[in-house]
Parts: structure tokens; C-alpha cells; sequence
């Protein structure tokens, strides 16, 4: 009777707390979905993003829709009915498009990816306004496990969309659709503002369990984002209020503090047992102040630890879910205890408290962002965050937030990378050979994008083709042109200019991409066809020796001179001769240079002194007599 009579406050809180919030609203975050064939179908379409798996924020997915023959609706194994949907190398990724009903939508989704679907699409089964797919309220599923390991996109598409497509492929056509996040959430700087709506309990199952494991995994991101200016984060806190006509009852005294203002759920839904509501109303209150009070100082990042360190030394489970245990908490991270307590303030008093009232206030949707109402709720750039709760799938919509090219650097290490070209090379175009692809990971997604090799720009679809272009475009796969070895010599059709595509190289004919056959130029005369000439044909040339001695001119396809032992003779006397002249040459030479230096050099020296062949001459002026 309990638990019916707290499910019975909680829907009535509820109904106040939207009637009293009547201009609130949920708005349902959608994504763009592109059809690029058939002609019939092209154009732009909106889908709703589910709220599990991992949606590929910030990048794109293409891929060819398959609507099955049997399991329609996807609510059983694609295996057990020998149905594969795993796309084959150089082909596009599958979309399954099943239809709503008879199963949540996570259980389509986890047997999509079983069957190798790379993402699904649920088509409506009504004409109406597009809803966000949710996972299942807690309980409603005996094994839930596999939720958490939905990994692939799910949206929801409009029944009119679906029945379109599904006549199309009845129809033979392929439809191609290509899935678009990039302006999923808004991107305008360098800065990302995100919140996280979350509460203290953890005694709420799978759903708490996953909120706190979160914390925990995601608080190093977080705080180094945070200390070098790249995020600006806030936590938030869900509460209720209690209507007036039920101030009084049990229900509500165990589950409100500040006379029925702020409300929190009873932990175990049990109001006899374990934890009250108010408990953890109380928690909520200490942690959203300890952000203030950590915000203030300068260090908002704390939250992370405390809260991480609050829920490994105070659980529920082992009774340490107190405030003494928190206090403890507190001062070991060397935070003002006090200044956290007077902003908690007395949780019996009748007043407001200026934290919570602030905190109600901004459960309600304002501008781009609708109401919060599914816990826990991340908030990236003002727009409510739809999939996984995992380090690797928030930390890549974080990612996307910020405008490209201003990304920090833990958004391009590797464990940001989503591993998709593992599996099946993400469905991207593979050389084997050469061990090329042309896929890509990144914390947007897996891209299909012709690489760059060692200077080398391949350049195609990258999904079904990519050639190399540009020089050295020979080195990879020879450039997708024909080769063959012989006799320890290469013979390639490739040319460093791919412009000129494949072409065999001389002496061959044919395609150049599947084969090149050896002409035989002695056969078809092509050559080596002067009178004196003798032909030979050797693998992509010929061989032609001239009879009686005589030089072949390939060049002039002619037999050319002859050589004997006279004209041997002639030769190297004509060189002699040459070189006797020359060095006689040279010789004359010196001597006439050498002759003409003496004479200058004599003629220089006479005018000083007179030399040995020459009489002594003193002009009359230069002459003295004694007296």
C-alpha cells in the first residue's frame, strides 16, 4: 500500500508541478536526415534522436536502407531467423528501417546491431508529432543489461516517411539516407557550457548505478576541460514540491524538507524502510552548494570529487548516507564547511532556500531548451543531449560543441576514436594490399574520406573507390595499373602522371589496367627490317644485329659501317696524328708566350739599369766635376 500511495504523490506532484508550469514543454531533439536517392524521395526530412545507443554527434552517417522480410518490428534476434545485415567491404552501411510497436524501442535496437546494422529507424505507427525514444522505466524489463551496450544511432521517422520508403523498396529502388548530427547540437566558439541534471540516490538500480559510474569515469575529462577554460560546467538537481492539500501527510513529510517546498522520491519507494525522500532532498542541497561554495573559490572541477568520493564512502547500502559522512567528505578536500552550511541553511524551516528555489526555476525550458524531465539529463550548449550515458559517447557530443578547428586536444587523442573501422573497415573502401583504407576515426565518427600516403592524395567516394593521383602514385597498388616481372626487369602500365592514366609501356599493347601483351615486332615488321638486318624477339622489345659486321641504328632502322682491322688502324692513327699535332701545338705555344715575357721584362729593367750587353750612358746634366 506504501509504494502505491508514493507512486500516487509522485504522479500528483508531477500533474501540480506542470499545471503550475503551464507554459513548460518537453521539446523532442531531432537530427537531419537526408535522402539522396531514390529522385523520388530526395530531400530533407527531421527524425527524433533516441535517448540510448551512441548518435554520432557533430558527424555524419550514410548508408542504404533495408526494411526485412520477416521481424518487421525488430523484437526478435535477427539471427535466429538466418538474417545478416552486415555490409560487405567497399559497400554502404545498413540502415534497418522496422516499424513501432509490440517491443521497446531498445530491444529493436539491440537486435539491429546484433543482426550488423550500422544504424536503425523506427517508422511510426501513427500520424503524430514526433517522440523521443526512451529507454524502459525501471523494472518494466527483468534483463536490462543489454541497454548499456547499444552502441549504434536509433531515430524515429514519421509513419508517412516510412511507408514512402517501404514502397520504394518494394519497388526495387535503393534508398540511400544520410544521417546528420553536425548541427545536432549548436557549436558557436571555442567554449562548451554543459549541465547534468543528476541526484544523490543511489539506491535506484541500473539507472543510478549508470549516473554514478558516469561521475566516476568521466570526472578526469571533466576536470581538465574545466581548469584549462575549454567548458563551463554546472550541476543541477531535480526536485518536487508538495501541493498544499498534502502538506501534511506522511508522504509528504518524509519526502520534502522547507514545508513540502523541495521533494525527492523515497529511495527504496518504501516510506516504513531505509531512507527518506528528505534525505536525499538534503543531499541534493549539500551538493548543489558545495558547487557554489567550490564555484566561488575558483575551483567549480571539486564537485567531480566530491561527489565521487561521497558516494564510495557514504553509501546507502553500508548506512553512511549522513551528513557526518559528508562533512568528512568536505573537509578532506579542504572546502569551507561552513560557508557549504549556511547555504544549506535549517531543511525544517519554513522558508524558501535560494539554491533549490533556483534550481526548480530552471527545470523549465527556456529558449532552445525544453523542460527537463527524464533523469539524469545532460544539457551540451543549451540543447538537451540525447543517447548512452559513457565517458566516450558524452566526451564526443562535448567534442562537437565547440566550433571546428578550436577543439581541445583530448578531443584528437585516440581513445577518442570510435573504433568503427575495426569492425567490417566501417564500410569504407579498403586496399589490402597496400593495407590502405579510406577510414577514418574520429570523436565526430567514422569518416570515408580517400587518404593522403606518403604525399600521395588518393581521391574517389571513399566508400566503394579511391585512386591515387598526383606523383608517386605508382608506389600504391601501381596505381590499379597492370605490372609483371620478367628476367629480373619490372614492366609497369603506371605513369607518375595519373593524368595520363594507365598505358603500356613500349613495346606493349592493351588496356594497361588488365593486361599488356608483348608485340612481336619481327612478326609484324615493325622493326629491324633493313636489308642486312637479322631480327630476334625478346619480351617488350626486339633484338637486331646487322650481317658482315656492320652497326644497327635503331633510330634509323639501318645497318650502319664496318669494322675491320684497317679501319681499326685508320682510326687510331688518324687519333695519333691528332694528338701529335696538339701537343706540338701546345708546345710552340709556351714558347712563343715564354719569349714574349723575356722581352717585356728586359725592356722593363732597362730603364733602371743597364744590362750586360748594353754600354754605360750618363746624360750631361747628371755629370759633376772637382774644382
Amino acid at each position: 500500500m506504501n509504494i502505491k500511495w508514493n507512486l500516487l504523490l509522485l504522479f500528483v506532484l508531477f500533474l501540480f508541478l506542470f499545471l503550475d508550469c503551464c507554459f513548460g514543454r518537453f521539446l523532442v531533439e531531432k537530427n537531419s536526415l537526408r535522402i539522396t536517392s531514390p529522385k523520388s524521395l530526395k530531400g530533407t526530412y527531421e527524425c527524433a534522436i533516441g535517448n540510448f545507443g551512441v548518435p554520432q554527434y557533430g558527424g555524419t552517417l550514410v548508408g542504404s536502407v533495408v526494411y526485412p522480410n520477416v521481424n518487421k518490428k525488430g523484437c526478435n534476434n535477427f539471427t535466429d531467423v538466418n538474417t545478416s545485415f552486415q555490409s560487405k567491404p567497399g559497400s554502404f552501411p545498413t540502415f534497418l528501417l522496422v516499424d513501432r510497436g509490440d517491443c521497446y524501442f531498445t530491444l529493436k535496437a539491440w537486435n539491429a546491431q546484433n543482426g550488423g546494422a550500422a544504424a536503425i529507424l523506427v517508422a511510426d505507427d501513427k500520424e503524430e508529432t514526433l517522440i523521443t525514444m526512451d529507454t524502459p522505466e525501471e523494472g518494466h524489463v527483468v534483463n536490462d543489461d543489454y541497454i548499456e551496450k547499444i552502441n549504434i544511432p536509433s531515430a524515429l521517422i514519421s509513419k508517412t516517411l516510412g511507408d514512402r520508403i517501404k514502397e520504394a523498396l518494394s519497388n526495387g529502388e535503393i534508398v540511400h539516407i544520410n544521417l546528420d548530427w553536425r548541427e545536432a547540437l549548436p557549436h558557436p566558439d571555442d567554449r562548451v557550457e554543459y549541465e547534468l541534471w543528476t541526484n544523490s540516490n543511489d539506491e535506484c538500480g541500473p539507472k543510478c548505478d549508470n549516473q554514478i559510474n558516469f561521475v566516476k569515469s568521466f570526472k578526469g575529462a571533466a576536470q581538465q576541460l574545466e581548469k584549462k577554460g575549454f567548458t563551463q560546467f554546472t550541476p543541477h538537481y531535480i526536485t518536487w514540491f508538495c501541493p498544499k492539500e498534502f502538506l501534511l501527510s506522511k508522504q509528504c513529510k518524509s519526502q520534502c524538507i522547507n514545508h513540502g517546498r523541495y521533494c525527492a522520491p523515497d529511495p527504496e519507494q518504501d516510506f516504513n524502510k531505509g531512507y527518506d525522500g528528505k534525505d536525499v532532498a538534503v543531499q541534493n542541497l549539500r551538493q548543489a552548494c558545495f558547487f557554489k561554495v567550490a564555484n566561488e573559490s575558483g575551483k567549480p572541477w571539486q564537485w567531480w570529487d566530491y561527489v565521487t568520493d561521497f558516494s564510495i564512502r557514504c553509501p546507502m547500502k553500508e548506512k553512511k548516507y549522513t551528513e557526518e559522512c559528508s562533512d568528512q567528505v568536505i573537509k578532506s578536500l579542504g572546502v569551507d564547511l561552513k560557508k557549504i552550511k549556511d547555504c544549506v541553511g535549517d531543511p525544517l524551516a519554513d522558508v524558501d532556500n535560494p539554491v533549490l528555489k533556483a534550481e526548480q526555476d530552471a527545470q523549465i525550458g527556456k529558449d532552445s531548451r525544453g523542460d527537463v524531465t527524464i533523469l539524469p539529463t545532460l544539457v551540451i550548449n543549451n540543447r538537451q543531449y540525447r543517447g548512452k550515458l559513457s565517458r566516450p559517447a558524452v566526451l564526443k557530443a562535448i567534442c562537437s560543441g565547440f566550433q571546428e578547428t578550436t577543439e581541445p586536444s583530448i578531443c584528437l587523442t585516440p581513445d577518442m576514436e570510435t573504433n568503427e573501422c575495426l569492425e567490417n573497415n566501417g564500410g569504407c573502401w579498403q586496399e589490402k594490399s597496400s593495407n590502405i583504407t579510406a577510414c577514418r576515426d574520429t570523436f565526430r565518427g567514422r569518416v570515408c574520406e580517400c587518404p593522403i600516403v606518403k604525399n600521395v592524395k588518393f581521391v574517389g567516394d571513399g566508400y566503394t573507390h579511391c585512386e591515387a593521383s598526383g606523383t608517386l602514385s605508382c608506389e600504391f597498388n601501381n596505381g590499379g595499373c597492370w605490372k609483371v616481372s620478367q628476367g629480373g626487369k619490372l614492366y609497369s602500365a603506371c605513369h607518375d602522371d595519373y593524368r595520363k592514366g594507365c598505358e603500356c609501356p613500349s613495346g606493349f599493347r592493351g588496356d594497361g589496367v588488365l593486361s599488356c601483351e608483348d608485340i612481336d615486332e619481327c612478326k609484324e615488321k615493325s622493326a629491324c627490317q633493313c636489308p642486312d638486318c637479322k631480327c630476334k624477339n625478346t619480351f617488350g622489345s626486339y633484338e637486331c644485329k646487322c650481317n658482315s659486321g656492320l652497326l644497327y641504328s635503331r633510330e634509323n632502322d639501318t645497318c650502319i659501317g664496318k669494322y675491320t682491322s684497317s679501319s681499326v688502324a685508320s682510326i687510331w692513327m688518324i687519333i695519333v696524328i691528332l694528338v701529335v699535332t696538339l701537343s706540338g701545338g701546345y708546345a710552340f705555344y709556351k714558347y712563343r708566350i715564354q719569349r714574349y715575357m723575356d722581352t717585356e721584362i728586359r725592356a722593363i729593367m732597362a730603364q733602371y739599369m743597364p744590362l750586360d750587353n748594353q754600354p754605360l750612358i750618363i746624360p750631361n746634366n747628371q755629370v759633376h766635376h772637382d774644382i
